[in-house]
This record gives C-alpha cells, sequence and structure tokens, in this order.
C-alpha cells in the first residue's frame, strides 16, 4: 500500500536512516546526475524567454511527475513486504545525511589545522558563494549555515514527506529540491524560468523547515533559539531558509550570515544568531546539532508506531 500506518512507517524510515549512515550516497553514479542533466538540458531547449515561467512550470512537472508516479504505482502493486523494500530504497535516494557529513566535516578539520587554501576549496564545492578570498570567520559561517539549511533540505524534510505520503513524497520532496538548487535564483536567465521550482520548493518545505527550526531549538540553548527565530528569520530572504537558519545559529549561540559575495556581487545579508563569531568549533557543533535532531525525530516516528499499535491494539 502506499501510505503506511504509522507503525509500518516507522521501520522504512529507521532502516533508510542506517542505510545512508553506513553506505551513504551510491559511489557510482548518483541518479541525480543523470536527473540533474536531464533536467540541464530540458531547461536549454525551453528557457528561450518566450514566455518563460509557463515553459518553467511545465519543465518542472514534466521532471517530477513520470518518477514519482511510476514510485506510486509501485509501492501500490507490488505485496507489502516489497512495496516496504521500495520505501527504504526510496528514503535512502532522498536522504543526504552522511554526504552533508562528509562535505563539511573536513572543512573544520581544514581550519582547525590552518589550512586556509584547502578550506576555501572544500567550501566553495558545498555553497554559491565566492570563497577565493574569504577567512577563517567567512568560512566557519559559509560551513554552520550550509550544515543547518541541508540539514533540513537533505535530511528532514525528506523524512517529512515520507512520513505524509512514504518513498514517493520524499522522492518528490527531493527532486524538487534539486530542481530548486538548479533553477530557483534571481538572476537575468532563470528569474521567471525558474520561479515554479523555487515556489515549488518554498511550499514543500513550509511545514519541514518550521519542524525542523523548532527540532534544533529543542535540541541546543532553547531560549535563544525561540528569540533568534521570533526577531530575525523575518530578515531572511527565503521563508524557510530563515526559520531554519535563525533557530540554529540561537541554538548553537553563533553568528552567522553577513555579507557574502554571490555572482561576483557584495550582497549585505542580515546577522542571524548570536553570541560567539562562527569558528571550526561551531562547524563541528552544527554537524552535531543536526545527528540530535535526526535522533528525535526517528524517536518522535517511533513513539506514533508505539501509539499506534497501542490504539489499534
Amino acid at each position: 500500500m502506499l501510505l503506511l500506518s504509522a507503525y509500518a512507517m516507522a521501520l522504512p524510515a529507521v532502516l533508510g536512516v542506517i542505510v545512508d549512515r553506513v553506505f551513504g550516497e551510491p559511489r557510482v553514479r548518483h541518479p541525480l546526475v543523470g536527473f540533474g542533466s536531464l533536467a540541464s538540458r530540458l531547461e536549454a531547449r525551453m528557457n528561450t524567454g518566450f514566455r518563460a515561467r509557463p515553459a518553467g512550470i511545465l519543465a518542472w512537472f514534466i521532471l517530477i511527475a513520470p518518477p514519482v508516479c511510476i514510485a506510486w504505482i509501485l509501492v501500490s502493486v507490488l505485496p507489502f513486504s516489497y512495496a516496504c523494500l521500495v520505501h527504504v530504497l526510496l528514503i535512502w535516494f532522498a536522504l543526504g545525511a552522511k554526504s552533508l557529513r562528509e562535505h563539511i566535516a573536513p572543512i573544520a578539520r581544514a581550519l582547525s589545522f590552518g589550512d586556509i587554501d584547502q578550506a576555501r576549496t572544500l567550501t566553495s564545492r558545498i555553497v554559491s558563494r565566492d570563497t577565493s578570498q574569504a577567512d577563517e570567520n567567512a568560512l566557519s559561517r559559509a560551513a554552520v549555515e550550509s550544515a543547518l539549511e541541508n540539514g533540513n533540505d537533505a535530511i528532514f524534510g525528506a523524512l517529512f514527506w515520507f512520513a505524509v505520503a512514504g518513498g514517493p513524497g520524499a522522492l518528490m520532496f527531493r527532486l524538487a529540491n534539486t530542481l530548486d538548487a538548479m533553477w530557483g535564483y534571481r538572476t537575468a536567465r532563470y528569474l521567471r524560468f525558474g520561479w515554479a521550482a523555487a515556489r515549488f520548493d518554498d511550499v514543500l518545505n513550509f511545514i519541514p523547515a518550521r519542524l525542523t527550526a523548532t527540532t534544533y531549538a529543542l535540541a541546543g540553548d532553547t531560549h535563544m533559539a525561540w528569540h533568534c527565530w521570533r526577531a530575525q528569520a523575518r530578515l531572511w530572504d527565503s521563508p524557510n531558509a530563515g526559520p531554519v537558519m535563525a533557530a540554529g545559529a540561537g541554538s548553537l549561540n553563533v553568528l552567522i550570515g553577513g555579507a557574502a559575495v554571490y555572482h561576483g556581487k557584495l550582497e549585505a545579508r542580515p546577522t542571524l544568531g548570536a553570541g560567539h563569531d562562527a569558528n571550526p568549533k561551531h562547524v563541528v557543533a552544527a554537524l552535531r546539532l543536526v545527528e540530535r535532531a535526526t535522533l528525535m525525530w526517528l524517536a518522535v516516528l517511533l513513539i506514533l508506531a508505539v501509539l499506534s499499535m497501542t490504539t489499534s491494539g
């Protein structure tokens, strides 16, 4: 069946997190690489400037609908045990917890050893800002921001949509998030064509982002996290990243945000959080915060499963 009961949902979610923890993303060509290549070719063909916004909407559905429908059909027609296996594989596909750590932890190590050039190179692989002149504080801020925001995008958003609609829901979220990362820029090329990718991602992320922010608050300095969320989140451009990053920074007692160079232009972003300037220890602390939050989400799923079994019994 597609929509799993609470107790049937918890086990695939936990197994998916464990599989991701052990194996991470596929070492061979990741399916998202092929998806991204297809998205790039479709964008080049359809983003011609003529009715760019409708073209972007159509392109989004062309890329998202077929794989999600196929996943929906599979888990609907397969026997329960095989359907559960598909759910596990799909949540594994949608998660990126180990990849997040593998990309961010080396930045903290490079900074702690004073290898600023290596830290700049590593940071440039995970952020879109210019890191060529960034110092230790700027690189630490970038790494903390990436850990907090991608905790939502690579873990908690996928778990939320898995809880709502099983593997197909998690798949939809991951693919939509990928298109937002590719097309959701306010540049001349993507402003109109990428409008749909950005808006759909905002809608899909609205509830997960606030649940993520709540979890960050509960997993650290709760009082400061609530304060930063209420006072600072609305200042951030993204309606979903604002709560996540403000609450996460407050929970960690660290300052993030501030000026950064994007696409050759200096952007004066607001400062989020409170307390200390970011340093390599805060990068490690941000990763640990994401891990604690993940355990909290899994605990909630297991509690719901037990309550469901008790009620049904």
